[in-house]
């Protein structure tokens, strides 16, 4: 199942949003930095290490 990041994104931190209650600029900080790591030359490890 193919999903988009961005759907992603929105799903986690409406999650998050609901479960932990967090400041809602820690929310948009995690999320942006989620997304530009995603999109960096780091992508490849953590793909690597998460599909191990």
């Amino acid at each position: 199942m193919d999903v988009p990041l961005w759907l992603a994104l929105i799903v986690v931190g409406g999650l998050g949003i609901k479960l932990i209650r967090p400041p809602w600029w820690l929310v948009a900080v995690i999320l942006l930095g989620g997304y530009l790591l995603a999109d960096s030359v780091m992508a490849p490890l953590i793909d690597h290490t998460i599909t191990k």
